[in-house]
């Protein structure tokens, strides 16, 4: 049973629902629909599942674009209801004959609907008549083309000669007991039969070798490989006295002390005169300087336009004058075909980027489902029309839909008098510990007291890299060394900041592959015990498809293996070695858009300087170049 249908538009203002249907839905699908779909460019599909409660619905929608009206049915997820899509566009056609944008309310369609609904059930009705149970008709077909190849299989079987100690039985027993459950795989049993005895005739033709490995091949591989052996030994007996010395390297053209570059010895007796060295001639974090963007790419951008334009040949089935006429008079109306070719030129530009496939996909389909029905407007390309529709909706993923001022929800929680946590979260290898150290040296810049927690128990060497850093910076660490409870070892350091009076908590974690069940695991018990304000995923700008991968199973498996309803999931993410990929920058986009999470931070360097914020103009401008 239809559970809602209503009509608004894209303004918010809600123009008809169904006074017939008036059920209470459980939760808020609608504000979820509107959120996580129609905001974020995801509305290509038409279709969302939203599970609340004690319900899951199905919601479907369609779009009136030239009118700017969005048509959304919702129902019961387990009914599969197969007039609905009939019935959406049955409304907007009959909807759209009497718009006026300057009425607000449509009390007389509730009428029209109602026949509207009855024609649609009366369609679904005859469609399952004329076919009646399909899927039984074509199970019986199955069965017998089954029983057939089997029986042809049979025949093969005693032709052949191929089963003759018994198997050709344990062949028969396994054919009837395939066939008695109705479903027989009786080709796979004739293409098994075919390989036997394509295998026999091969060695009646004389190749018994045929398709087996060669003994004599692997006998000559290991009498070269001996012969190698004996022959690296004998350079070895013969040269005993010479030894290799290896030379200190030295870096810069002068001689550099051990004492100098080694931080970890705690006796060190100039430390502290480096350790200020190093802190005071970093400077001012990138993250506080604006980023200026020049103009320069628009132009370069327009100039490549223009001569890409003068290279293709005008379509010969069309003529001048015909063309300009369109291009004066405006097309009545854009069809899927005509956005077609400049849609697929916009998804190859985003690959090249380095943007996951299935994410240019859906964002064109999404183009394509915002301007499907638009009137192209007098002197436009349909080119330049797309372009611009794809620019806003790039610019519409990337602007996070949530403050992300750190700083003001430090000193919220410093009012409160508990520290502010963030947590560090991500795959191997990708720059944890380090830009973790980055956002320390931030936060010291605007005054606020950070504390370390190593919880990297995993790896070695961690806890000394995480050391080393707490050193460089003069900030305390808390630390309980290796094979520790993570979970533990964070929650005694946020009992230790709370005592000492620190402002912010920051936790390292071990790197895990989003697969990695065990330690997936122990993360969620980490976020679920210690219950953090921030969980960073910290992902490498380098990955392509893969970015997909691991933030939808990081954020699955937090969310699967949480004890508690509202489980904490990905709530920022911090893209390391932005600095190597030149304009390759679709990880960016991919990661937002699979997430919905905000890129926060953007690692671009070595130095503790260099974190600075994402700017959405530039990565926009950049994709679509």
């Amino acid at each position: 049973m239809l559970e809602q249908l209503l009509i608004f538009t894209r303004g918010g203002l809600i123009l008809w629902t169904c006074k017939e249907l008036g059920n209470a839905l459980k939760g808020s699908p609608i504000d979820t629909l509107i959120r996580s779909c129609l905001l974020e460019e995801r509305s290509g599909a038409a279709s969302y599942n939203y599970d609340a409660p004690g319900a899951s619905y199905t919601l479907k929608w369609t779009f009136h674009n030239e009118l700017g009206l969005v048509f959304v049915a919702v129902y019961q997820r387990i009914l599969h209801l197969l007039y609905v899509e009939d019935l959406l566009a049955m409304v907007k056609r009959e909807f759209s004959q009497i718009y006026d944008p300057k009425r607000t309310a449509y009390p007389d369609f509730d009428e029209t609907f109602r026949q509207l609904k009855m024609e649609a059930l009366a369609r679904a009705e005859d469609l399952k008549r004329s076919s009646p149970n399909p899927v039984a008709g074509n199970a019986k077909k199955q069965v017998q083309g089954n029983n057939k190849s089997e029986f042809e299989g049979g025949n093969k079987k005693k032709s052949g000669g191929v089963a003759k100690d018994g198997g050709g039985k344990d062949g028969d027993g396994g054919n009837g007991r395939r066939s008695e459950n109705g479903h027989s795989n009786g080709n796979f049993v004739v293409a098994k039969d075919t390989n036997l005895s394509s295998d026999v005739n091969g060695r009646q033709n004389g190749s018994p070798n045929a398709g087996a490995f060669d003994v004599h091949k692997l006998q000559k591989l290991r009498t070269k490989g001996g012969k190698k052996v004996d022959t690296a030994a004998k350079a070895s007996k013969a040269e005993p006295n010479k030894k290799a010395i290896k030379k200190n390297r030295v870096w810069d053209d002068g001689a550099t002390t051990e004492t100098k570059l080694d931080f970890t010895d705690h006796s060190a007796e100039d430390g502290d005169r480096n350790i200020d060295f190093v802190v005071a001639d970093q400077g001012e974090s990138m993250m506080d300087k604006e980023e200026i963007v020049s103009s320069e790419s628009e132009e370069e951008e327009e100039e490549e336009e223009n001569v890409g334009n003068k290279r293709k040949p005008e379509a010969k089935n069309k003529g001048w004058f015909s063309s300009m006429f369109q291009s004066i008079a405006g097309k009545a109306n854009l069809e899927k075909s005509d956005l077609e070719p400049a849609l697929k030129a916009l998804k190859d530009r985003l690959m090249t980027k380095n943007v996951a496939e299935e994410i240019a996909e859906k964002l064109c389909e999404s183009v394509a489902a915002s301007l499907e029905g638009k009137k192209l407007a007098s002197f436009t390309r349909i080119s330049s029309t797309v372009h611009a529709a794809m620019e806003e909706a790039l610019i519409r993923i990337l602007t996070p839909r949530r403050s992300i001022d750190i700083l003001r929800d430090v000193h919220a929680a410093k009012e409160q008098r508990k520290p502010y946590v963030v947590v560090f979260v991500g795959v191997n290898g990708v720059g944890k510990s380090t830009n973790l150290a980055k956002v320390a040296y931030w936060l010291l810049q605007h005054k606020v007291s950070v504390m370390m927690a190593a919880c990297d128990t995993f790896r070695s060497g961690a806890v000394e890299q995480l050391r080393t850093h707490a050193r460089r910076l003069q900030i305390p660490i808390f630390e309980k060394g290796y094979e520790k409870d993570p979970a533990i070892v964070a929650k005694e350091a946020i009992q230790e900041a709370s005592h000492n009076g620190s402002d912010v908590v920051l936790v390292d974690t071990a790197g895990r592959m989003q697969d990695n069940e065990p330690l997936m695991r122990a993360l969620s018990k980490l976020i679920y015990l210690n219950n953090p304000d921030l969980v960073l995923f910290v992902g490498e700008a380098l990955v392509g498809n893969d970015a997909v991968d691991q933030l939808s199973k990081f954020n699955q498996k937090l969310a699967d293996l949480a004890t508690s309803p509202n489980p904490n999931l990905i709530d920022g993410i911090l893209l390391t070695k932005f600095d190597t990929i030149d304009d390759k920058v679709g990880a960016a986009l991919s990661m937002v858009y699979i997430s919905g999470a905000p890129v926060m931070f953007v690692g671009c360097g070595q130095s503790y300087t260099d974190l600075k914020k994402l700017n959405v103009k530039s990565i926009v401008k950049t994709l679509l170049k």
